[in-house]
């Protein structure tokens, strides 16, 4: 019975299975823990939920899952403890890396998810408000490098340009009835914001950077991308100025969801102009809208040649290269 007791227990992860295939991605999901961040060269403590996973091989009946909770503990014991924080991309970057290292995996995967307020003015009354917006990071470590991944999503209002157009439409015939002149109905059209149906949007913003690039991304620079692609900024806190002004600029400024995408794109193309061909970028818009019961989406993603080329062409790009397939080519 001592001997029993004592003798040590088998490596059952480490055995054969009984069908030998392998599996494209083995971890644990949900992982919840505070961190600590770096973003526009400030520092703060967040709660982020992190997933990590490795390839398998057909030799390997399974991962060792305590390994992934062991890494993560110790890197994020380092983040919180240490005195430097890292940015999002970063953290996940020395995780991956780390999981990859212990499980004897050719890759690994690690995805960030974090909660991150910013205090902003609200347009008029200059009144602070917290917003908060989420942070992403990503990174797959395999032998020949690390690709990152860093990414925002906001909120935002957008105005509809196709109703807008129906109202104006029917505006300029009540002011014709009404015995009002082309030129007077210009005027009163220019100077009047016209009413249409509104959305609460949802914009997320991605860029990927590939193996042995060191460029890092502020996160205040893509929200003000992401926020800029809408009709208006929104804010948690406002004076009735600042209602009346966020309102008026929504309506000078419509927008369809496809419209909030593409300014996106070009907000980047325009905005980041260091960043190589070989970058790549994801744009997702999904409005929430008031008179129907479904939402609408839109997407671009690509690398940062492909989207140069169409943009200097006009030749429609036939192959927009996918986040997955971006991630998958680590290495390959």
């Amino acid at each position: 019975m001592r001997q029993s007791l004592s003798a040590p227990s088998a490596d059952v992860q480490a055995q054969a299975p009984s069908l030998r295939v392998s599996l494209s991605r083995v971890g644990v999901s949900e992982i919840e823990k505070i961190v600590r961040i770096r973003q526009n060269g400030e520092e703060q403590l967040f709660s982020a939920r992190l997933q990590c996973s490795v390839d398998l091989g057909a030799q390997q009946k399974g991962a060792h899952m305590s390994r992934f909770e062991e890494v993560v503990n110790e890197v994020i014991g380092d983040v919180v403890l240490g005195e430097a924080g890292f940015k999002a991309e970063a953290l996940a970057t020395r995780i991956a890396e780390q999981v990859r290292d212990r499980q004897d995996a050719t890759r690994a995967e690690v995805t960030i998810a974090a909660r991150y307020p910013e205090h902003k003015p609200a347009p008029v009354s200059g009144i602070l408000t917290q917003e908060i917006y989420t942070l992403y990071g990503m990174a797959v470590a395999s032998a020949a490098g690390t690709r990152r991944l860093v990414g925002v999503a906001a909120q935002g209002m957008t105005a509809c340009p196709c109703a807008q157009q129906l109202v104006i439409g029917r505006s300029r015939e009540r002011l014709l009835e009404d015995g009002f002149g082309e030129d007077e109905i210009e005027r009163i059209l220019d100077r009047v914001p016209v009413a249409t149906h509104n959305q609460r949007g949802l914009g997320t913003l991605h860029i990927g950077m590939p193996e042995a690039c060191d460029e890092e991304i502020e996160a205040r620079t893509l929200l003000d991308i992401v926020e800029a692609s809408m009709s208006s900024e929104i804010y948690e806190l406002m004076k009735r100025s600042d209602e009346g002004a966020v309102v008026e600029k929504a309506h000078r400024r419509p927008r369809f969801v496809e419209d909030c995408v593409r300014e996106m794109i070009g907000g980047v193309v325009s905005g980041l102009p260091d960043l190589s061909d070989a970058h790549f970028v994801s744009a997702r818009q999904e409005n929430l809208e008031t008179i129907h019961q479904h939402n609408v989406v839109a997407e671009r993603f690509g690398l940062l040649g492909e989207v140069r080329h169409e943009l200097a062409t006009g030749e429609h790009a036939l192959h927009h290269t996918s986040m997955r397939d971006w991630l998958d080519g680590a290495g390959g």
